[in-house]
């Protein structure tokens, strides 16, 4: 399969003199909030950590975006994996996105296209992962966008392109961004056939 028309796509989303990091991913009170309901969903249970995240959202401390997007977290994990209540849980949250609208709404929507991107990867279909996380990395340059694409070809089979991608990532893109996505390098397992291309 030839990928280059997507890669063509992946590698014009960035501009290395003209980038500049969005550092505005989130509020700082939902980041923390988001963050204690991802640590509850590993250390007590799906159960708890959708009940966090119903506390915190009655609370105010997250919005309705970012609790729908924890949900979906919720149902998409290995310890729910119910594909159904994930896909519910993503319409949810880009109706919210859509109603909120904003200066957060490219951020929001390239969740959006990240969470449907792990439903159709977790579904084996790769290809069609690959152009939802391609859409997610279009509308947000965030090294876990770029992760989750080399992830995808490499489930493909593919490992020349990811190759060939990475090596034009590290020659093209800001420092700042290579340096995040050899943090997901060498921690995911997904990318591990990576680790030697990992030092330019």
């Amino acid at each position: 399969m030839n990928y280059q028309a997507l890669l063509d796509r992946i590698m014009h989303a960035v501009d290395g003199d003209a980038y500049v990091v969005d550092a505005s991913l989130i509020s700082p009170a939902q980041r923390e909030a988001m963050t204690r309901i991802g640590q509850s969903l590993d250390q007590l249970g799906p159960e708890a950590a959708r009940a966090l995240a119903l506390e915190f959202h009655e609370a105010g401390k997250i919005d309705r975006v970012a609790f729908h997007n924890a949900l979906h977290v919720v149902a998409a994990s290995p310890q729910v994996a119910d594909h159904a209540e994930a896909a519910r849980q993503v319409a949810l949250q880009e109706d919210a996105a859509l109603e909120v609208g904003g200066p957060e709404l490219q951020q929001n929507l390239a969740s959006i296209d990240r969470h449907r991107g792990v439903l159709a990867f977790q579904k084996k279909r790769y290809a069609v992962a690959l152009d939802y996380f391609s859409r997610a990395f279009e509308r947000q340059r965030a090294a876990g966008n770029l992760a989750n694409v080399l992830a995808t070809l490499l489930r493909l089979g593919d490992e020349a392109d990811a190759v060939s991608l990475l090596g034009e990532i590290r020659a093209s893109f800001p420092a700042q961004l290579v340096a995040g996505l050899d943090h997901f390098i060498a921690s995911d397992p997904d990318l591990a056939l990576l680790r030697t291309e990992s030092v330019p």
